[in-house]
């Protein structure tokens, strides 16, 4: 049974909790949080401890760190936890600045640390099995990638200030999912957006609704669109062209039900929001994360994929601010597999 310390107690730290304790294979042992009496009630609720950061680094019981927490926490916690000899999965990303990562990385790879990253929507079964027949040329040769991810309103301005923006927070996971399904190295990035929804985060320089345009080495394109406000729900949808055909991942809903009589087609609409949209996502990557560290398999996504996400996010900024298409790490002579 693989003990886990976790780190953060609040809306994502919850989902984790839940599924970690209810995994025959995983106990939940400890867990921190910057707020006392949140970690309490969740320690309560579970049969844990409650730990301070270094007593939970230092616990010889604890093999695996799950950090929860603050992005702004996530690099320093990573390599305190690589340090201390402890499996670890964080939720993305590992820090809003890159040569930040970086250094984070560079800790996880000489301390030889097993790192998965919370990428969940790899893990999404919907979003799988489209990979899957991918990857067994059910339609042949790739040829397009398109890729819809729409929140159903925008989040607090407070959240939005310390985000770092709409290509880092929430086109990041699309940019996984892009190099997870696209299989290849991408070499060009263009992107666009504009502020069309919430007037208050244009004033700090923020962008509601944006465009990417990808294009691998063999000349593959992916084409991504973020958008913070879909007022039938959380739009969630991959389509995949290929020579021979076409793949599908479409919306989940409530029920599958459809009303057609003579006032036209009804159906529900998608599930409102993450935490019902990709909740066997969340179970489904703590279970491969727990088969990984007992098995001693790769870490998948792991820190390269971090990287590699976040390298496409610098990448659709700079794009977005000089309006021209972008070589991803183009301004760091480092090669994308080496973290440094």
């Amino acid at each position: 049974m693989l003990r886990i310390f976790q780190i953060g107690a609040g809306t994502i730290g919850s989902i984790h909790a839940a599924n970690v304790a209810a995994n025959p294979l995983a106990k939940l042992y400890g867990i921190a949080d910057a707020n006392q009496k949140v970690a309490e009630a969740m320690a309560s609720k579970y049969g844990c401890k409650v730990m301070d950061i270094e007593a939970g680094m230092a616990d010889k019981n604890v093999d695996a760190v799950l950090i929860a927490s603050s992005t702004n926490t996530h690099a320093d916690l990573i390599m305190k936890a690589a340090r201390a000899g402890k499996a670890i999965f964080c939720e993305k990303p590992v820090d809003l600045n890159i040569e930040r990562v970086k250094e984070c990385l560079r800790v996880v790879e000489e301390c030889k640390a097993p790192l998965a990253l919370g990428f969940n929507r790899r893990f999404d079964p919907s979003f799988r099995a489209l990979c899957t027949a991918l990857r067994e040329g059910r339609i042949g040769k790739l040829e397009m990638v398109s890729i819809t991810s729409r929140d159903p309103e925008p989040p607090p301005l407070d959240y939005v200030k310390v985000s770092g923006g709409i290509f880092r927070d929430m086109m990041i996971h699309d940019f996984d999912m892009a190099q997870w399904l696209l299989g290849e190295k991408i070499v060009e990035v263009f992107a666009t957006g504009s502020c069309l929804i919430e007037p208050s985060f244009a004033k700090l320089g923020h962008i509601d609704t944006a465009l990417v345009t990808l294009k691998t080495e063999s000349g593959v394109l992916c084409q991504i669109n973020n958008s913070m406000r879909a007022t039938y729900g959380y739009d969630q949808r991959v389509e995949v062209l290929g020579e021979k055909g076409m793949l599908q991942a479409e919306n989940r809903t409530a029920t599958s039900l459809v009303v057609a009589n003579d006032t036209g087609v009804t159906a529900d609409k998608p599930l409102y929001f993450f935490l019902e949209r990709y909740a066997d996502a969340y179970r489904n990557e703590l279970q491969s994360f727990i088969e990984a560290v007992m098995k001693k398999k790769p870490m998948s996504p792991g820190a390269e994929d971090g990287l590699g996400a976040q390298l496409l996010a610098e990448a659709a900024i700079r794009s977005c601010e000089t309006g021209q298409p972008v070589r991803p790490g183009v301004q760091d002579a480092t090669p994308l597999r080496k973290y440094s």
